[in-house]
């Protein structure tokens, strides 16, 4: 039997979907101090992904989220689960195509290298599937010996990854493997034909090691939009200007350089003295239209310009995610989006 040529696809954000998926914050998740205010944020991007497609959410106390969300609820899949925290886009299933059909890969979350409590949230990929969340024509494949978050990985739906190397290659998450065998395993379960390293780039105030979606993302198979940093003053100026250098670097499958994006740095946001990971990277592309975090700051119709020309047939909405950053993510990171074919 002659073997299929690469049968799995990794889509690119841009793909069409069928939904969006939320883990909603509650007062047992490090949110309760602020709770009112996220969960302001979240009905906002509720609201947002509703105009577009239907929304999946996980919940603990589904009467409140739906009082909540009174308004779109005809629109929006409730499931109880338990959770630790919200954080989707890091313990959600991350789909692919095998063989034409969607199939959703559990991987381990083990709270970003050990740093937080995880028990639960590793649970909930197996426990939505469980309770018969997507069409009967999903797959299900369990990856738990392998500890790898959405956040990390950036496909071009073309066989292209984008990630980088503090992250992948960081203690306390496969470091029983050499980069080799991490490639291996990414390409093997991806169906990828190479993989882009970035070496350089961080954010102050993030927990991930770095997640490519706090940094560089693709806007097209020739498109990468990036954090750039032009005070020579702030913090991230060396390592962003070493991570703007290998992008120059990098070059598509048809050996032509990528189209480079820059984004502005937002204004620098703080909690008690530490400064928080904000960052106009973190958008999230749904169908006809890109929700963009907004921290309140000039920047953020600078990075909605920027964006709106890139997604000409899109509109780009921007969403204040000034208390997500307080726990050290942005808008991205709580979506998880299901392509076509996955929801019911």
């Amino acid at each position: 039997m002659k073997k299929q040529m690469n049968p799995i696809v990794f889509p690119a954000e841009w793909f069409p979907q069928s939904g969006v998926m939320l883990t909603w914050p509650h007062e047992n998740t490090d949110w309760n101090y602020i709770l009112d205010d996220v969960t302001a944020c979240y009905v906002s991007i509720a609201h947002e992904i509703v105009k577009h497609e239907r929304l999946l959410v996980v919940c603990q106390d589904e009467m409140k989220v739906r009082s909540l969300l009174y308004d779109i609820e005809d629109k929006v899949i409730f499931k109880r689960l338990e959770t630790n925290d919200t954080w989707a886009r890091d313990h959600g299933p991350i789909t692919v195509f095998v063989d034409g059909e969607p199939c959703l890969y559990d991987f381990q979350f083990n709270g970003w290298g050990l740093k937080f409590a995880s028990n639960l949230d590793n649970q909930i990929t197996r426990g939505l599937y469980g309770q018969d969340s997507f069409s009967s024509n999903t797959g299900y494949f369990n990856f738990l010996h392998y500890v790898l978050e959405g956040g990390s990985v950036e496909s071009d739906g073309c066989g292209t990854l984008l990630t980088t190397a503090e992250c992948l290659l960081s203690k306390n998450r496969n470091e029983h493997l050499q980069k080799e065998e991490v490639e291996n395993f990414l390409k093997d379960v991806f169906g990828l034909k190479r993989i882009l390293w970035l070496n350089h780039g961080y954010l102050a105030g993030d927990d991930t090691d770095s997640h490519i979606d706090t940094l560089a993302r693709f806007c097209g198979e020739d498109t990468i939009a990036y954090v750039q940093c032009t005070d020579e003053n702030d913090e991230h100026y060396a390592e962003l200007k070493a991570m703007e250098e290998e992008l120059k670097t990098f070059t598509q499958l048809n050996g032509e350089p990528y189209r480079l994006v820059p984004l502005p740095m937002p204004e620098p946001r703080f909690e008690d003295d530490f400064r928080l990971p904000a960052t106009y990277a973190n958008f999230l592309i749904i169908n006809q239209a890109v929700l963009m975090p907004f921290y309140n700051c000039p920047q953020d119709r600078v990075a909605q310009s920027i964006l709106q020309k890139e997604f000409p047939n899109h509109e780009v909405v921007g969403i204040d995610c000034t208390s997500l950053i307080r726990q050290h993510g942005s808008l991205h990171c709580v979506t998880m989006q299901l392509p076509i074919g996955v929801l019911k």
